[in-house]
This record gives structure tokens, C-alpha cells and sequence, in this order.
């Protein structure tokens, strides 16, 4: 069958141009079955809220957007001091869980102290719930009077440093431990150090297979940063806890709940189009 040429290309058989628009059609019809059902769905949820007894109370609560406006710029100021502890926590989490997945990677019986450490440690703080290690941190350390007195938002950082810390070595651990030994022995065999192996070599495979956790791991430490307010940090929580106690009125936990959702969504969907990227990558030939 002779084939045309379309910009320097073999063009599609029309067997192969029959299955395309097969495809288009379904991939049509599924967009217009979510959409409508979608559309039915929040219509009989919103219809079943609104018109239950006690919505307008509810809606006097929580949705009056007078307060609401009325003590946005606080809480937005306050969401500021999160995304700056969500920053530095980043960083802290970065370099502190790889140097706890690296101990725990170690060979040799002489390193048996320090992956014994880096193993106690993760147990530790994996099981320790993230409000405790912020008492802990946030209350018992600047009672030592061993440092200079800090703002709790800094304790409150690290405090959240020490606990995902914990989450993120082991993620690492696993990629680390996924990647083939055979990489490392050509590694060795071409004259790298065990150190250059592991950063060359090691790392940057190991990171790409964990990224999706790696990113569900940031989402959850970006939802977290919040309970720094219980250590009296002014927070976009702790603005809206003062608000709410001004007013009677629960609206500005809602305002700082939307802050905090319009905060995490760029990254929540940025781990699903990494996540499917990397399945779709994975499974090239495999579908029929």
C-alpha cells in the first residue's frame, strides 16, 4: 500500500486514521458524560444543602462574606509567614532527609552506628504525631535557655523539619535502594568514588523515581505549616482564630481554609500531570 507523505513523514494507513477518530469519538463522549454528570451531581448537592433547615444559620456562620472581607488582608498577611516556614522547612527537609537516607543506605559493619541512628531516628519521628513534636519543639527547647530566644514561627519550622524529615528519607531510601547494583559497579568500574557514584549517578535516577512521593510528601508538609500557630506564630490560622473570636463568627477559618487550598492546588496538580506523565512514559507499547 503505497503511503503519502505529510511533512517528511509516512502518513497514517486508514486503518490506523479509522482507530484515530474511533478514539477522538470516545474521548468526546467521556468529556460530555463527566461534564453532565458532574453538573447533575453539584446541582442535587446544592439543592439538598440550600434547602435544608438549617442553612441559613450555617450560612451566617461560615459564609458571611462582610467579615470576610473585612479580615482578608490579616489573614493574607498572616499566609505570608506560612509560605516563608514552608520555604525554609523545604529546604531544611531536603538536605536533612537525603543525609538521613544516604546514613541509611551506608554498607560496611563499621557504619552500623549511624545507620542504627538514622533508623531510630525515622522510626522516632515517623511515629510521633506532628502537634507533639511541635509542643516538644516549640515549648521544651527554648526552655533549656540554651539559645537566644526565637520566634516561634522558627521553632515551629523546625519542628516541622525533624518530623518530614523522617517521611522523606525513607521515600528516598526506597529510590535509592530500587536503583539496579550493576549501576554502581560500572559507576566504580569507571574510577568514581563511592561519593561521586552516589551523586552522579545514584541520586539523580533515585530522585526521579520517587518524585511523585516526593511531591505528595511537600503537599502534606504545605497543609502542616499551619499548626505552627499553636505555638502563638501569626499565621493566616492564628489571624483567623483572632478574628473569630472578635466576631463570634467561623467565616474566617473559611477564608483561611480557600488560602490555604488556592496555596496547595498548583502542586496537588502538578503531582497528578507528573504522576500520569510518568505512568504514560512507563506503559509506551504496552496498550493495545
Amino acid at each position: 500500500m503505497r503511503m503519502q507523505q505529510t511533512q517528511g513523514r509516512p502518513a497514517a494507513s486508514p486503518v490506523e486514521e479509522e482507530r484515530r477518530a474511533y478514539r477522538r469519538r470516545q474521548s468526546r463522549r467521556s468529556i460530555l458524560i463527566s461534564v453532565g454528570s458532574t453538573v447533575v451531581f453539584t446541582v442535587v448537592i446544592g439543592f439538598f444543602v440550600v434547602g435544608s433547615p438549617g442553612w441559613s444559620s450555617v450560612q451566617q456562620s461560615f459564609f458571611n462574606w462582610e467579615i470576610g472581607a473585612q479580615f482578608f488582608p490579616k489573614i493574607l498577611t498572616g499566609l505570608w509567614l506560612n509560605i516563608r516556614a514552608l520555604f525554609f522547612a523545604t529546604i531544611g527537609v531536603a538536605i536533612f532527609g537525603s543525609l538521613l537516607a544516604i546514613a541509611r543506605t551506608l554498607k560496611g559493619a563499621v557504619f552500623t552506628p549511624i545507620r542504627l541512628l538514622a533508623a531510630g531516628y525515622t522510626d522516632i519521628f515517623r511515629g510521633l504525631p506532628v502537634l507533639l513534636v511541635l509542643y516538644l519543639v516549640g515549648n521544651g527547647i527554648p526552655a533549656l535557655d540554651i539559645f537566644p530566644r526565637l520566634p516561634s514561627a522558627v521553632w515551629g519550622t523546625i519542628a516541622l523539619i525533624l518530623c518530614y524529615s523522617a517521611y522523606v528519607s525513607e521515600v528516598l531510601r526506597a529510590g535509592i535502594e530500587a536503583i539496579h547494583p550493576s549501576q554502581r559497579m560500572a559507576a566504580r568500574s569507571l574510577g568514581l568514588s563511592y561519593y561521586q557514584t552516589l551523586r552522579i549517578v545514584v541520586l539523580p535516577q533515585a530522585i526521579r523515581k520517587v518524585t511523585p512521593a516526593l511531591m505528595n510528601d511537600f503537599v502534606s508538609m504545605q497543609k502542616d505549616v499551619g499548626l505552627i500557630s499553636i505555638l502563638g506564630a501569626v499565621d493566616a490560622i492564628r489571624a483567623a482564630q483572632i478574628a473569630s473570636a472578635t466576631t463570634y463568627n467561623s467565616t474566617p477559618y473559611v477564608v483561611a481554609g480557600i488560602l490555604f487550598i488556592l496555596l496547595s492546588w498548583p502542586f496537588i496538580r502538578l503531582t497528578d500531570w507528573y504522576s500520569a506523565r510518568a505512568q504514560s512514559r512507563e506503559q509506551i507499547g504496552g496498550q493495545v
